[in-house]
């Protein structure tokens, strides 16, 4: 096996130059829940504007359209035809580039606490800012494992001060305590995660029907949203037990197949149809799986799903050629059940798509085929490389289209799910988080572009279509491209918002085509804070993984 290299670890927060405050920045952070800028009251009297954004393609909730947002405190205060705003006021030359709302990776793993040297929040949180997301939501399979709200609270003081995105936390579900989810404080958390199936960092699993039975009781009583790594682990032991574990990735598959998938997903419905609980289905992998669960959604079951860009990017046929670096779970499926997951997404039935960023460093990755953990670095990847699905599948699909599906799914779509107030949406009293998103450039991604503390990523060497040039959280720079600064390391604790109606998924309509600019467009004035990052070197990794 050839020499490993470690990846040099990136200057943390505590390493970044002190910067002036920008127009529009929020006080402080605490740790533990504290309303976010879109959790005030809504505005008041009309008063100027501390920045303006102009551009052609402006991403909204009615369509993509020309304009000028006005932000105001860290909040957008409107969309205008003509821009209302001072002379002397800040402002940001969108142009022909979209500007999206700040984009949602629902399913994170930044390994805080127990498991830095894998990922921790400044790399992770760089890495999402880097592919246009401003809110991530962290999964509970931590040492020690985040089981309670007194988890959540230290986890998010562990986080304080060390995040460029917003956050917010999955809970986990522990087989011997499932009724404590009754007393779940929705002002903490309100989504919780149960694992079904066991790996490497999943501590707590739930196995046993009674347990899962509870679980599914508890959440329904107290409207908890249960999310779900949906395969029978029964399933898998009694493989291993006939014909061992894995040797070589070209069997992975058969070693962990759908069949445990689909097995998962059935019990599921069934408690989802019994108990009337609230339940997204992670990472689904196979066509079977889509359409059980379209089939449940179809009868009114509150049933959804989420794909990850892995399971839309890459088949079986890859994992036997990049071993490790596409050693997942679930596993890579095959062409035809990657042809019905994009099918899925083209059709309106997939509400979020994820990242499950699930970064572990070369060394753990070029173990044994059975002991090399499952998972991969996806947030910073996980935007381009679904646009790029979408341009290479559909290339005379007016990108308006386009772009309006992937917001529904990594904006909108997991702002409603899990209650993210002020998230998902460019509308009045929304929280300014805005992405300037060049859509038609073209690019390789490369060792040194990769953010997560882990190093590498699966994706190295593909060509992508679209960049993402400008991220602002809270009407403040917390990425530039042109310059390769990164902002403050302020993001917030999110507490949940009240109850909003079921999710539905529906066909994208087509959108309009843009319009032309309002006369008075002005070029950017802003300034952005100054870092400096690393090369990072290239990882060796084992291309057959055995």
């Amino acid at each position: 096996m050839a020499e490993l290299t470690r990846p040099v670890q990136v200057p943390g927060p505590a390493q970044v130059p002190d910067q002036a405050p920008v127009p529009g920045s929020a006080p402080a952070p605490v740790p533990g829940p504290v309303p976010g800028p879109a959790q005030v009251s809504a505005p008041g009297p009309a008063r100027a504007p501390d920045l303006v954004v102009s551009g052609r393609r402006i991403v909204t909730p009615d369509g993509v359209r020309a304009g000028h947002l006005t932000i105001r405190d860290g909040r957008v205060t409107g969309l205008h035809d003509h821009d209302p705003a001072p002379a002397g006021t800040p402002r940001i030359d969108a142009g022909g580039r979209y500007v999206l709302p700040g984009l949602i990776d629902s399913h994170v793993h930044f390994r805080t606490p127990g498991l830095t040297h894998k990922e921790d929040w400044e790399h992770g949180s760089r890495a999402a800012v880097r592919g246009g997301v401003t809110t991530v939501v962290d999964m509970p399979n931590t040492l020690p494992p985040t089981l309670d709200e007194q988890d959540v609270l230290a986890k998010a003081a562990l986080v304080h001060g060390s995040s460029l995105v917003d956050h917010a936390f999955h809970i986990g579900v522990h087989p011997d305590r499932p009724e404590a989810l009754r007393g779940l404080d929705p002002r903490i958390a309100t989504s919780a995660k149960i694992f079904m199936a066991g790996h490497h960092t999943a501590p707590t699993v739930i196995r046993d029907a009674g347990q899962l039975r509870r679980a599914f009781a508890a959440a329904a009583d107290a409207d908890v949203q249960l999310v779900l790594h949906a395969e029978d682990d029964n399933v898998f032991a009694l493989l291993d037990g006939w014909r061992g574990e894995p040797d070589a990735y070209r069997d992975y598959a058969a070693h962990r197949p759908r069949s445990a998938g689909i097995i998962a997903v059935s019990k599921v419905i069934e408690l989802v149809r019994v108990h009337g609980t609230r339940a997204h289905i992670l990472h689904l992998s196979s066509a079977e799986e889509a359409d059980l669960v379209c089939a449940a959604r179809a009868a009114g079951l509150p049933v959804t799903f989420e794909v990850t860009g892995h399971h839309l990017s890459f088949t079986d046929l890859d994992t036997r050629r990049l071993g490790a670096r596409t050693r997942l779970s679930p596993s890579i499926r095959t062409q035809q059940d990657q042809d019905r997951l994009w099918e899925a997404v083209y059709e309106g039935q997939v509400t979020t798509l994820g990242s499950d960023h699930a970064p572990h460093t070369v060394e753990e990755k070029t173990r044994t085929v059975s002991q090399s953990p499952p998972g991969l670095p996806g947030v910073q990847e996980l935007a381009v490389a679904v646009w790029t699905g979408m341009r290479r599948r559909r290339p005379h699909e007016h990108p308006d289209t386009a772009v309006t599906r992937l917001v529904r799914l990594l904006a909108e779509g997991p702002a409603d799910l899990f209650r993210l107030p002020g998230k998902g949406r460019l509308r009045p009293g929304a929280d300014a988080d805005l992405v300037l998103f060049d859509a038609d450039a073209h690019w390789m991604l490369s060792a040194h572009d990769v953010q997560s503390k882990c190093g590498w990523s699966a994706y190295e060497g593909w060509t992508l279509t679209g960049r993402v040039d400008q991220v602002l959280r809270a009407g403040r720079t917390v990425y530039d491209r042109a310059t390769g600064a990164f902002g403050a390391y302020d993001g917030r604790h999110l507490t949940p918002a009240a109850p909003v109606a079921p999710v539905a998924p529906v066909p994208v309509p087509v959108a309009p085509g843009p319009g032309a600019v309002p006369a008075g467009l002005v070029t950017a004035t802003t300034t952005t804070p100054t870092t400096t990052t690393p090369t990072i070197p290239t990882p060796t990794i084992n291309p057959t993984g055995a």
